[in-house]
């Protein structure tokens, strides 16, 4: 399983970036969403979506201790937001 947050490069395309993001359909197949750099002006490209098999792993990154589920979490609770 590629670890988000990882280096990763597109074996069929050759397009390397960073893997941010997973999508997981009902017959089992899982996506990769690969973000490339910033091109030579700047501009960020579109992000590329591949099926997992097809991606190598160029620099994992390390898992986090602890899955969250987005946003800023302490934030939140520090403005008393949450469950109000």
């Amino acid at each position: 399983m590629i670890i988000l947050g990882s280096k990763v490069r597109d074996t069929v395309s050759g397009i390397t970036g960073i893997a941010v993001a997973r999508t997981q359909w009902l017959h089992s197949c899982e996506r990769i969403t690969i973000q490339p750099p910033v091109d030579k002006d700047g501009k960020l490209m579109d992000a590329y979506t591949v099926d997992e098999p097809q991606i190598e792993v160029l620099i994992a990154a390390k898992p986090k201790a602890t899955p969250t589920s987005g946003g800023d979490q302490v934030a939140t609770r520090q403005h008393g937001a949450v469950g109000r």
